[in-house]
Formats: C-alpha cells, sequence, structure tokens
C-alpha cells in the first residue's frame, strides 16, 4: 500500500512511521479480502485526494469520516463519486449551500476533482470501508496516518479547515486556531443539514480568508 502513496506526501509525513503504518493497514484488508469481503474505493483510489494535491498547495481541507459503502460510489475523495453515479444526498446539500452561499448557479458533477485540483484536500479520516459496512474500517490505522496528516498542515499555516459534524470538529484538537481557519457546522447529512449546515457560509468564508492571506480563492462552480 506504500507504494500507492504519493512521493511527496511520504516525505511531508517523513517523520510518522509510515511504513509500519501502512503494512498493518494492508494486512488487516488482505486478511478481509480473504474472507470473501468486499472493500471500497479500488485500492489505486485510496490515496486519490493526496494524489490531486501536494502538500504545498493545500489551501483548503474538507474532511469527511469514511468512503460511500456501496458499488461504485467511493472514489478516493470525501463526498464525491463518479460522475455517473446518482448524487449522494449529503453532496446535494453541499451543492445547495454552494448555490445560496456564493449566488451562483453550479454545474451538479458527483465527482469533485475540478475542485480539488485547486488546492482542497477532500480527505476522510478513513480511507476504506467494507461494502454495506459503514465504520467497519474505523480503528484499523487510518485515523492515526490522516490525524498526522492534518497536524502537520496545521504547522504550514494559513489553511482552512472546513469540519462538518460533531466526528469531523474532533479533529480541531490538531489544528492551531491562531494560524488557520477552521470553520465548524452540522453535518450535511439530510438529518442534520437543517441544525446549522444550510446558511453557514463555508465556503464564501473560506474565500475571503484566503484572499486575505494573499491566496486565490476557489472556483466551487465545478467547471
Amino acid at each position: 500500500m506504500l507504494q500507492y502513496l504519493p512521493k511527496k506526501w511520504k516525505g511531508f509525513l517523513k517523520n510518522h512511521d509510515l511504513k509500519q503504518q501502512l503494512l498493518s493497514i494492508q494486512a488487516r484488508i488482505e486478511e478481509e479480502i480473504k474472507l470473501g469481503k468486499i472493500i471500497f474505493p479500488r485500492r489505486e483510489n485510496i490515496f486519490r485526494s493526496l494524489r490531486l494535491v501536494q502538500p504545498n498547495e493545500v489551501k483548503v481541507v474538507i474532511l469527511g469520516q469514511d468512503p460511500y459503502h456501496n458499488f461504485n460510489q467511493a472514489n478516493g475523495l470525501a463526498f464525491s463519486v463518479n460522475n455517473d453515479q446518482l448524487l449522494p444526498p449529503s453532496l446535494k446539500n453541499i451543492f445547495i449551500e454552494i448555490e445560496s452561499d456564493l449566488k451562483i448557479k453550479i454545474e451538479k458533477k458527483g465527482d469533485l476533482e475540478t475542485i480539488a485540483k485547486q488546492g482542497v484536500l477532500l480527505l476522510n479520516s478513513i480511507l476504506t470501508v467494507e461494502k454495506n459496512n459503514p465504520g467497519s474500517h474505523k480503528n484499523i490505522g487510518w485515523e492515526r496516518l490522516t490525524d498526522n496528516i492534518i497536524s502537520s498542515l496545521s504547522l504550514v499555516g494559513n489553511i482552512v479547515f472546513i469540519l462538518w459534524g460533531n466526528f469531523a470538529k474532533k479533529k480541531s484538537n490538531f489544528i492551531d486556531k491562531n494560524t488557520n481557519l477552521v470553520i465548524c457546522s452540522s453535518h450535511p447529512s439530510p438529518l442534520s443539514a437543517h441544525k446549522g449546515f444550510f446558511g453557514s457560509k463555508p465556503f464564501s468564508k473560506c474565500n475571503d480568508y484566503l484572499v486575505k492571506n494573499g491566496k486565490g480563492p476557489i472556483k466551487w462552480d465545478l467547471k
């Protein structure tokens, strides 16, 4: 699995014992595959979020929990699905808030790659999942790796961290709020979107901060 982690991220995280972490995770996943379990996303897409954004390019981190757990959904980017898939409810609500917040009409495409390539790290805290079993790879080692990514990026400074829902909010403990912007709200899930996500204006707040700190704003329209 280490071979799929982009070289620049290996260097960025060089002090965090990556090899042993990933060997342990790989052994667990291979054991599950031998038992006939189906794991998402495909192995080559596990680190897709890191492949699309190099450490020195990160402007924004949007943190998810774990990948979608149905066939043909998980594509390695948090909240994202391939363009030929139906939009998940949370992603629909994200698009509603983008349009409301920025007063724009957007292309509602499931794959968020065009956003990621602008320096938005769409990072799930847990990078794999068993089919039809959400949260199944909690505590197999992914959290340690992604917590290290978050804390290491925090040290860079002037990064916007967008944390939706209670799970993501716990990660604020790894972020220096004096040198970064942390935006929190309820999760965009239909169960909680009306409890603080809608109207929270994370996208305009994000862009205002980036411009103030001499960085280009994110084009959230997916074009």
